[in-house]
């Protein structure tokens, strides 16, 4: 019989690109999953997969009461739900899966997507980050088997608590680009370039606001704002109320294939974090390696691991500041020349070769036959 694998996550599991990826490698590796998150309001329908799933419905969405019942109700399902293996998603489901680990003898991976503690939610919080910090130190050197997204943050878990931290990058899988959805078709202007900024997390301090201002500086392009986040309701506002609504278009979230038909049609792939906090410092987020696997040029903020990827396979240029006439003034410089735009296109295209998930589980794959001699 296949070995039961048991994945948490505090999202509602549809767009986590990581956290489908690693259910695809835990099912390739011979284990039956259940992964296991909440069902929001808007919460889109999870996409048929080859792996199980389970959303909470909770009576809480935000603060501390959510925090509880969600802990309690995982405590549950984890202790009524046999497991040969538990495989928890950063700090907020690490609890109750150590607890589980201990009661039923089972291992534990932890896979921490970001510096927790140094999330910007928590900086002007001391209480609540005293709490998660108290619990990453509790729980951390405890653990067998952890991962994270990049050196930068593992070199801070490993000097703060002394246990070995595997790195496991935001990788996309290899993908033939589909055939293109027409820019007719998908509702944005055939004569304009496309400048994009995507992702589930398009939140304050992100440079999302100077993406839009900078557009008053430019002429023949739209700013295409594709997902979600605490910021989008405000950038609405500024789009507004500088009239650029004819320069900016906003779309919600999208299941990843449907995202992908956007991104391709793409001139410019924006990634724009400020460095406000050390989450954001060390941050590689999902949407640079997106935007290399559909061929796009990036322009990014120069942060230690992003600027490392711009440089280390020239696929596009990074910005000296967060002014938006400096940003305006480097996409012109992108979109000028049309030779040194191709070399960045065809140097994603090599780069997307290397820079894959089929290339980056490794560490997972051999964790697993670790776990499995457990």
């Amino acid at each position: 019989m296949k070995k039961k694998v048991i994945v948490s996550v505090i999202n509602d599991l549809v767009t986590d690109q990581r956290v489908h990826r690693t259910c695809l490698t835990l099912t390739e590796n011979g284990y039956e999953v259940l992964l296991v998150g909440r069902l929001l309001k808007h919460s889109l329908k999870v996409p048929s997969r080859p792996y199980s799933n389970f959303r909470m419905q909770l009576l809480f969405t935000k603060g501390v009461p959510f925090y509880m019942e969600f802990q309690i109700r995982l405590f549950f399902f984890l202790l009524f739900h046999k497991a040969d293996l538990l495989f928890s998603n950063d700090l907020d489901t690490l609890l109750p899966n150590y607890i589980i680990s201990k009661l039923k003898n089972v291992p534990l991976i932890y896979d921490s997507h970001e510096y927790f503690t140094g999330v910007p939610e928590l900086q002007d919080h001391p209480v609540k980050r005293g709490i998660w910090k108290s619990l990453e130190k509790l729980l951390i050197p405890r653990l067998k088997y952890m991962f994270t997204v990049n050196d930068s943050i593992a070199k801070l878990y490993k000097d703060e608590f002394g246990i070995d931290v595997k790195v496991m990058r935001n990788l996309p899988m290899k993908r033939v680009l589909p055939v293109k959805a027409t820019r007719e078709s998908l509702g944005i202007p055939t004569n304009k370039n496309i400048i994009l900024l995507q992702g589930a997390g398009i939140n304050i301090n992100r440079g999302a606001e100077e993406a839009v201002q900078a557009m008053a500086h430019l002429n023949d392009c739209l700013l295409l704002i594709i997902g979600g986040g605490d910021a989008v309701e405000n950038l609405k506002k500024l789009s507004n109320e500088l009239n650029l609504n004819e320069k900016v278009k906003f779309l919600p979230k999208l299941p990843f294939e449907e995202l992908l038909q956007y991104t391709i049609h793409a001139d410019v792939g924006l990634t724009l974090d400020k460095d406000t906090n050390i989450n954001y410092r060390y941050s590689l987020p999902n949407k640079l390696f997106d935007y290399i696997q559909a061929e796009v040029p990036v322009l990014a903020s120069p942060l230690v691991e992003i600027k490392k990827i711009i440089d280390e396979y020239n696929v596009g240029t990074c910005i000296e500041s967060h002014n938006p006439e400096e940003i305006a003034s480097k996409i012109k410089y992108m979109l000028m020349d049309k030779e040194r735009w191709n070399t960045w296109k065809a140097n994603a295209a090599k780069a997307k070769e290397v820079l894959c998930w089929e290339n980056e589980k490794k560490n997972l794959v051999a964790t697993l036959q670790k776990a499995n001699s457990y």
